[in-house]
């Protein structure tokens, strides 16, 4: 592939619809279409005031800032020519668009930046260009765009190109050993090389309906006794036939209980589950149904002791979210609607993950407004958990910025009882919470580099800001055939 032009590194801020791979991402919305237009002229306009290039203001943290508060504007302009009140919006004061020291204001930090969801694929060195498995990373700046996955390019994408202090490195249901245990732990080992500070953690994939429940146990046995495992990750849609974690289907394979205890008894009482984006190919026409966090408030009632984190909270793509509504059998909702008819409250056993889930409602103001006023008002400020699902989309680092300038609007707030995101609160989400949950010192800082340094290679890196994975129906289907090369596709 080639590199992108030097002078077009691309926009900071990644709106436009694209994939993890697990959903068909939707056309871009009005709103987006309108406010990427607006961007491109804001960001030229700002360029020549300050009389600096278009590719270094692109990578700049005005750049992001002049994103931000065009789509707050388009989205405030949008709501109110419906008659309502914005839902949720980016605090972006005007002089951050064009002053460096305002705009590290609004969207810089140094607070602990905990990423429960990010992954990488080690493939095998030689893999020829048509090997199924092979995901579109756009741009990625590597001859071989297997490279795209591989440890350089994850913890470069990571710890230089974005503001991540710690990462938990989590398996998907690939065949073969493209993140198995050992991969995870050569990483954890060039993590400490790089940054120290035992910042890098590892699940263990778990597929409990793959094979006999005795199996099952010895497997999660060896593997705990072989590897520094801090959770264990698990698809009840995807690795074998569907099954749940209460095992409330006589259908369904009977593994959940024994997945669970199992866990228990080893003495690694977490779990990490996919709950919400159906992936094309799962288990077939019922993969929605596994994917249903329906399970997840009776294994939380019957295992008390036992931390559940539900990746990608139970979002999912189709009406947009909005206030908590009992009969809402999608989205969010299923996850809340769960808990509470098990009499699971904010800040037991449950924790709400974001990854892939912050990263589509971003662009959407007012629905992530709900989705995280929801999650804080039901799961709990002490249970909602940073994830990015990175490296599928490239560098986490416009996630991180758009959440620090993210706020609720007071009259959500007033009129749902959500919770305002005070510093106090984004600082539990971003890292606190996950770091109290995984035994990290809450004090841990950044990778071994000074701002400055870091600066100077993100203007060095044009990489900052390319958008990885599969932005179409037709892409993601052919990553879920397995079967086609991507290189034989035009995007």
């Amino acid at each position: 592939m080639a590199r992108r032009p030097d002078h077009d590194p691309g926009l900071p801020i990644k709106w436009h619809p694209v994939s993890n791979g697990e959903f068909v991402p939707p056309p871009a919305t009005r709103l987006v279409r309108e406010a990427t237009r607006q961007s491109r002229v804001a960001l030229d306009r700002n360029a020549r005031r300050l009389g600096v290039s278009r590719r270094q203001f692109l990578l700049s943290a005005m750049g992001s800032a002049t994103m931000l508060a065009v789509l707050a504007a388009c989205s405030d302009d949008e709501a109110r020519s419906r008659g309502e009140e914005p839902g949720g919006t980016f605090d972006i004061p005007k002089e951050a668009t064009t002053e460096p020291d305002a705009a590290a204001e609004a969207i810089g930090g140094d607070e602990l930046v905990f990423d429960v969801q990010t992954h990488l694929l080690d493939f095998p060195a030689g893999l020829a260009a048509g090997t199924p498995l092979g995901f579109p990373q756009s741009d990625c700046g590597e001859e071989d765009w297997h490279d795209c996955y591989r440890r350089p390019t994850f913890l470069d994408l990571m710890f230089l190109e974005s503001d991540t202090t710690a990462i938990v490195l989590s398996a998907i249901p690939f065949p073969g050993d493209l993140l198995s245990p050992e991969v995870m732990a050569e990483t954890i080992r060039i993590g400490e090389e790089l940054c120290g500070d035992g910042r890098v953690f590892m699940q263990a994939q778990t597929n409990p309906s793959a094979a006999p429940v005795a199996q099952l146990r010895e497997s999660m046995a060896q593997v705990a006794r072989d590897f520094p495992i801090t959770a264990w990750k698990a698809y009840c849609h995807a690795g074998g036939p569907g099954w749940f974690l209460d095992d409330h289907d006589p259908t369904a394979p009977q593994c959940g209980e024994a997945f669970l205890s199992q866990a228990e008894a080893l003495g690694i009482p977490r779990v990490a589950i996919h709950k919400g984006f159906t992936m094309i190919g799962g288990v077939g026409p019922d993969a929605a149904k596994y994917s249903d966090p329906v399970d997840i408030g009776p294994a939380a009632k019957a295992h008390p002791d036992l931390d559940i984190v539900v990746y990608h909270s139970g979002f999912d793509v189709g009406p947009p979210e909005g206030p908590y509504d009992e009969a809402n059998d999608f989205g969010v909702d299923r996850l809340i609607t769960s808990m509470r008819a098990n009499g699971i409250g904010p800040g037991e056993n449950v924790f709400g993950e974001l990854g892939s889930t912050w990263r589509f409602v971003m662009s959407r103001p007012t629905e992530a407004a709900h989705v995280i006023g929801k999650l804080l008002k039901h799961v709990g400020p002490d249970n909602v958990l940073w994830g990015t699902d990175s490296i599928w989309y490239g560098s986490p680092q416009d996630q991180i910025e758009s959440f620090r300038a993210f706020q609720i609007s007071e009259e959500l707030q007033e009129r749902y009882g959500y919770p305002a995101l005070t510093p106090e609160v984004k600082a539990k989400i971003f890292g606190l919470n996950a770091a109290k949950l995984h035994g990290l010192d809450p004090k841990a800082g950044a990778c071994r580099f000074d701002k400055a340094e870091l600066e100077e290679v993100r203007l060095r890196n044009g990489r900052k800001n390319a958008t990885f994975g599969p932005a179409t129906a037709t892409a993601v289907k052919l990553l879920q055939s397995h079967g086609e090369p991507w290189e034989a596709h035009a995007r």
